[in-house]
């Protein structure tokens, strides 16, 4: 431990001694509020906003309002928050990000901050990691703050328009943060406002929040539509790739290397780097990619999208394992959620990885879809006003929180002491002396009646370990993409006498895990992981279910050197380490050298995905503030505001632009190129001749051409104008034509952007900077693009007739999101029959009341 942190504490103690005062005032409400009745107590929420009215702030009617949600949740739920969950309540209000342990109750501490920022009528977001836990909490929370006055709605897969209207409408909506996003750009695709569904960004929790803003980062959301492209470039390509020889690069490339300007060699076709997870072609690889497509070079522009579908056959190949990244069901590829372990039905990989995937196993390649919209989680998450989040697990990422997010995170205290026991970790040459390690201590566990849960990273480990267990006589059962179904069932009994689990990475599955009768006495649930995940935050994800509110329970990680975390990224030194020790076949070794080199090896891999989460970032930066522009100009045309200014100066910038480029600034008159002038110009403005008279050729300049020519245009466009009885009718065709342009260059935007950012990389061979090629290369396809816009539209509206229909639509037919629903979360539960109250007699008849008996 720093100095620092010894004499003055961590920085997450000293802010939370900061907000203590303010947890006390708190608690001094408690007595007050208790009195009130329950209309009194309900009437405090129109007391609040009418302060706020009366230019108050949210900070100044925190403590009051803390305490009535307090209260109000003791009257309805019967569930006081503690002191450490009003810590994370301010927390959450003040932007930050609560680290609380599994089992302290962070649903309930949402309720504060969404009350508190509800109250101002502006919306506030809360953000589950599936639809289920969306529902369930919408009607389990939401009984605190509509028992208060406020409306609650809930956001899940499936609704119509209407509804999705009507729960952003709610001062609360509870939703994945995939609805969320999905949503944000199909209200940046609607042709009228009134079809849009959400209201201001204004303030979000996000649960889960490292699942949500870390580990799905990497995957911009994606809308689609239909395209009729040929899907036979997958499959040349794939006969290819399972050609090509993978190599190796001899040496490495630093600094000192490239300023001395030495050789690197290169073996094979193609190099894998499996810590970046990318691939590149050696110059043998190039050479045979040009003779089988019979290419002249393959670095052309032309040629990006064969180099695109190569690269893409060999990632499929190399970097993607069946049964571990997808599964096959029915002849289709279902992706598994590398950090649930759940499968994924319906959502595809982008950028054609899926095509080349279903070449790879010999199916059906599916045509390739058009991207219609697209934003990352990170940029999505930033147009919120205000944003904050609640993890178990946060401080290992508090980096890329703070630099991408400006979030920062505090740990908040458990309610109760942790005692559960971490065990050093066991560490083994081979992965056969570890799992049969891992199987005699799940074994020894069981014979005791001790509950064991076993966290592997694929799903051939699970399976493998399974076979070892039953030779072992050890009843058990797995839980991994292949039979998630049953998630729900085995997760509820995996702290009981004698159960022993086998999941696929536990991260992220929102189910406390209860400990059944006996099971304290015997140490409470004991967590076996049987290889360290890249990310200690997963590791520690693991770790937290067990050890819940006190409870007993332990810990270990069996992990050997051929791991791949190890291999990857652990040292040569260990290996020989090892080797020099010469110890017993079986025998494991525990060395604080060990420990401190896997931790060592997954900061470098955690740095590692943070470069390229970052790297992502710098590149949708440049698509981001284009797609702003585009949907503030998409917004104006949506609001109905008057576009004729907007045409007219389109038609001006037209008239400018053309005259310069056809005319140089010190051109004489005679030498003006007024023959191609008039053939770019009539082509969009039916100008039927652009001539100058004897005088004028003596006397006019430049700016008084561009002066007289726009002129001409505008008196062009009014008589077009006057051709309508109707002025608005004008005005709407105007709108309709913008929307129509606008969308089909943004998508084509879009594509193009896509394949330039795919072939980008072969700008590093020489010597130059491939982001900053991409952000140049970027705003010159962006002005071409607003160019193309201008003149489409002035040509379209120059050309339009009275008596032709002219109606808004859409420009491309939506048919899938690469994030579809997720059949592994259970379906939102709907109530039929009138709600039962908790102290209600609960209606199987025991007599009981409904909290004390099915309600429990």
């Amino acid at each position: 431990m720093k100095l620092i942190e010894k004499v003055f504490g961590t920085y997450s103690e000293r802010e939370i001694k900061r907000i203590m005062p303010l947890v006390n005032q708190i608690e001094e409400l408690e007595s007050q509020m208790e009195k009130l009745s329950d209309e009194q107590l309900k009437d405090k929420t129109a007391e609040f906003k009418e302060r706020l009215k009366n230019n108050e702030t949210l900070d100044d009617i925190l403590v009051e309002a803390f305490a009535v949600v307090r209260e109000a949740s003791k009257r309805v739920l019967e569930m006081r928050h503690y002191p450490v969950q009003l810590i994370g309540g301010i927390i959450l209000h003040q932007g930050r990000i609560a680290e609380m342990r599994t089992g302290e109750g962070k649903t309930l501490v949402s309720t504060l901050p969404a009350y508190l920022n509800a109250l101002e009528g502006k919306g506030v977001h809360i953000v589950t990691v599936n639809d289920y836990l969306a529902t369930r909490d919408a009607q389990w929370m939401g009984e605190v703050h509509e028992f208060l006055g406020l409306t609650v709605g809930v956001i899940t897969n499936g609704m119509e328009n209407k509804e999705r209207r009507e729960a952003y409408n709610c001062d609360i909506t509870y939703g994945t943060n995939n609805e969320y996003g999905f949503d944000y750009l199909r209200d940046n695709m609607v042709v009228y406002k009134e079809e849009r569904v959400q209201r201001t960004l204004n303030f979000t929790i996000i649960d889960e929040v490292d699942s949500v803003l870390i580990d799905e980062a990497r995957t911009p959301l994606i809308i689609s539509g239909s395209t009729n492209k040929s899907t036979s470039l997958y499959t040349a390509a794939d006969f290819l790739a399972r050609r090509l020889q993978k190599g190796r690069i001899i040496g490495e490339m630093t600094k000192m290397s490239a300023i001395l300007q030495e050789e690197i060699k290169e073996e094979g076709d193609f190099v894998v780097d499996e810590k970046a997870k990318s691939i590149n072609l050696t110059d043998e690889g190039i050479k045979k990619v040009e003779s089988y497509f019979k290419l002249e070079n393959l670095a052309d522009p032309e040629n990006m999208e064969v180099q695109h579908h190569v690269i893409t056959a060999l990632k499929a190949h190399n970097l993607m394992h069946k049964d571990q990244d997808y599964v096959i069901n029915d002849g289709e590829i279902v992706i598994v959620d590398e950090f649930t372990g759940r499968l994924m039905p319906g959502r595809r990989y982008s950028e054609g990885l899926h095509q080349a995937i279903e070449a790879k196993e010999g199916l059906e390649v599916r045509k390739e879809s058009k991207t219609l919209a697209t934003i990352t989680f990170q940029n999505y998450f930033n147009k919120y006003n205000k944003k904050s989040g609640m993890t178990g697990t946060a401080q290992t990422e508090e980096e890329e929180f703070r630099e991408i997010y400006n979030m920062d995170v505090i740990a908040i205290p458990t309610n109760k002491p942790v005692v559960r026991i971490d065990n050093a970790d066991v560490v083994y040459k081979t992965k056969d002396e570890k799992y049969n390690a891992a199987a005699d201590e799940i074994k020894e566990a069981y014979d005791k009646g001790q509950p064991v849960l076993v966290g592997t990273i694929t799903i051939d480990d699970s399976e493998e370990l399974s076979k070892l267990l039953k030779r072992r006589g050890v009843a058990h059962k797995i839980l991994n993409a292949k039979f998630h179904e049953k998630e729900a069932e085995i997760v509820a009994e995996a702290g009981q006498k004698g159960a022993v689990t086998i999941a696929t990475n536990m991260a992220g599955r929102g189910t406390d895990i209860k400990l059944g009768e006996g099971v304290t006495e015997l140490g409470g649930l004991k967590i076996v992981g049987t290889e360290r995940h890249e990310s200690r935050r997963i590791d520690n994800q693991l770790r937290g279910r067990a050890g819940r509110q006190g409870d007993p329970g332990e810990s270990r990680f069996y992990i050997c050197l051929e791991d791949d975390l190890m291999r990857l990224f652990g040292s040569e030194r260990l290996t020989t380490m090892f080797n020099t020790l010469k110890l017993p076949e079986g025998e494991p070794i525990q060395h604080k050298m060990l420990s401190n080199a896997i931790e060592k090896a997954q900061k470098k891999v955690e740095g590692n995905n943070f470069a390229i989460r970052k790297h992502l970032l710098e590149y949708d930066k440049v698509m981001n503030e284009q797609r702003e522009i585009i949907y503030e100009e998409r917004l104006k045309v949506l609001d109905g505001d008057n576009m004729r200014s907007y045409i007219l100066k389109m038609i001006e910038d037209i008239v400018e632009g053309a005259i310069d480029f056809h005319i140089g600034e010190d051109q004489l008159p005679e030498e003006w190129d007024i023959y191609r002038l008039r053939e770019h110009l009539e082509n969009i403005i039916p100008f039927n001749g652009i001539e100058l008279d004897e005088k004028e050729k003596e006397t006019i300049n430049k700016k008084q051409l561009i002066k007289k020519l726009k002129e001409k245009a505008i008196e062009l466009y009014e008589g077009k104008e006057k051709e309508f009885e109707d002025p608005e009718q004008i005005r709407e065709i105007e709108r309709v034509v913008l929307l129509k342009v606008i969308d089909r260059k943004w998508m084509d935007h879009i594509d193009n952007m896509d394949q330039m950012r795919q072939g980008i990389g072969l700008r590093a061979y020489g010597q130059r900077d491939p982001l900053l090629e991409y952000r140049f290369a970027g705003y010159e396809m962006f002005d071409e693009m607003s160019k193309n816009i201008k003149e489409d539209t002035v040509k379209i509206l120059f050309n339009i007739k009275v008596e032709q229909k002219v109606e808004r639509e859409r420009v491309a037919k939506v048919t899938s999101t690469n994030r579809g629903n997720d059949s592994s979360s259970k379906k939102p539960y709907k109530r039929t029959a009138e709600k039962v109250g908790r102290n209600d007699a609960c209606p199987c008849g025991s007599g009981k009341k409904y909290k004390y008996c099915c309600g429990r």
